[in-house]
């Protein structure tokens, strides 16, 4: 945890923390994640994950050599290339509710649902 600090004892570390007020928690991770906002990750597995609390500001130090991947969030979603992004997802059965109530086609219901976030009974009075 206190490995290479200028040579100091890390038991003699840990107390002038403590004495400063801040508290120092190992955490046994298996993998930690960071997500760019350019939609790249920072994978570490196996690595050292310090927690540190100081009178109410939690802080974590993280050591190890991280792999570079793909966002998957935006990838499993379809997000990364999908123009439709931030748009509710609508459900076919949805869709059907609507068709069926009004009698409108499926293009007319899908856009009806699209106009009312998903709300069913604001889509159904649009149509009627």
């Amino acid at each position: 945890m206190f490995g290479g600090g200028g040579g100091m004892n890390p038991r003699k570390m840990q107390q002038m923390m403590e004495q400063m007020g801040i508290d120092v928690t190992e955490i046994d991770a298996e993998e930690v994640v960071i997500t760019t906002a350019d939609g790249r990750e920072l994978v570490f597995t196996d690595a050292d994950v310090t927690q540190m609390d100081a009178r109410g500001q939690e802080t974590y130090q993280i050591l190890g050599q991280p792999e570079e991947r793909e966002a998957t969030a935006a990838v499993e979603s379809g997000d990364a290339d999908d123009a439709d992004a931030g748009e509710p997802e609508i459900p076919d059965s949805d869709v059907e509710i609507v068709v069926q109530r009004t009698g409108a086609s499926e293009e007319e219901a899908r856009a009806a649902l699209k106009g009312a976030d998903g709300d069913l009974a604001t889509a159904i009075a649009t149509l009627e």
